[in-house]
């Protein structure tokens, strides 16, 4: 520890330091450096208060790195930080509060990154910069810092180098002097404003017509599940029923007599008639005796027949 504690330089250049916890904790023991060289090495996230007990730190190179985030409290506590090295990693986006705790800082180098834009704060005061080899847009997005760039008293190191890469129109125009129009970023704005308002608005009608389905999705629900159980149940019965009706149809079949089937019918009587005794009519009720002999072998009748003719005959015998 008392070794670490007269450290003022200290070079970890080309290694594989990715700065996890324990390299952090290491790296606070060194109380007193002024210059921290961490370039070259396998870094990908700079995290929150990353050199939080460096406060003597006047230079600090992550140069050649991975670093694609940046937390926006990663250089809290280096008060003293005049010279900051993020160059040649793959950062595609800054926000402006990353830099506020750095109240020294003269130098910044962001050159051969991702940035197409980035906002500086006009609090924020520099001597130098770097900003070549970014894929610059220069769109409104890009309107603060270039009056940023032209107010303050900064040098733009490269600047030849320094140029818009989008739109077309603006290939090879320097950041500095692209024409970007502040009557055109005030308008689009507006405009902008404007749809998030209206986006905002389809969505709160959007979310309430949905709302609206689901409700009576359950009633849809509830009634495919009644529906199913009444079919099932008229099904069960069905079968449990149909064995009961075809034997009661199958007994129950008849048909129409045709007129052949009326003339083996009188023979088949006549036969019948013959198997009778002969009786001799010796007086005048044997006719209807022999009927209702006849007639008794027939079901479902009750033994007696209304006849004109058997009427008018009696009478007239009388």
């Amino acid at each position: 520890t008392n070794l670490f504690r007269n450290i003022t330089k200290l070079s970890l250049k080309n290694n594989n330091i990715i700065l996890k916890d324990s390299d952090k904790e290491i790296l606070q023991s060194f109380i007193n450096l002024t210059e921290l060289y961490l370039n070259e090495n396998m870094i990908t996230v700079l995290y929150n208060d990353s050199f939080c007990n460096l406060t003597k730190l006047v230079i600090l190179d992550i140069s050649n790195n991975h670093i694609s985030r940046v937390h926006k409290a990663a250089f809290a506590g280096l008060n003293q930080l005049s010279v900051l090295n993020l160059s040649y990693n793959k950062i595609t986006q800054l926000d402006s509060d990353v830099f506020t705790s750095l109240k020294s800082l003269t130098v910044l180098n962001l050159q051969y990154n991702f940035l197409k834009s980035l906002n500086i704060k006009s609090s924020f005061k520099l001597i130098r910069i770097v900003l070549a080899g970014n894929p610059w847009t220069c769109s409104c997005d890009l309107l603060d810092l270039q009056i940023w760039l032209t107010a303050s008293n900064v040098t733009m190191e490269n600047e030849d180098n320094t140029t818009c890469i989008f739109p077309s129109t603006m290939k090879k125009f320097s950041i500095m002097t692209a024409a970007i129009q502040p009557g055109d970023c005030k308008f689009e704005k507006a405009s902008s404003e404007h749809t998030i308002t209206s986006t905002s608005v389809i969505m709160l009608k959007s979310s309430a017509l949905l709302t609206l389905p689901l409700l009576g999705k359950s009633w849809t629900f509830l009634a495919g599940v009644l529906g199913f159980v009444l079919s099932t149940t008229l099904l069960i019965f069905t079968a449990l029923k149909c064995p009961t009706w075809y034997h009661y149809f199958i007994s129950y079949s008849h048909r129409r007599l045709e007129e052949h089937d009326s003339e083996m019918s009188e023979q088949e009587f006549s036969a019948d008639m013959s198997s009778f005794p002969t009786v001799s009519r010796t007086n005048n009720e044997d006719p209807i005796v022999i009927f209702e002999k006849i007639h008794a072998f027939v079901p479902g009748e009750d033994g007696f027949i209304e006849d004109k003719y058997i009427d008018s005959y009696v009478t007239e015998e009388s």
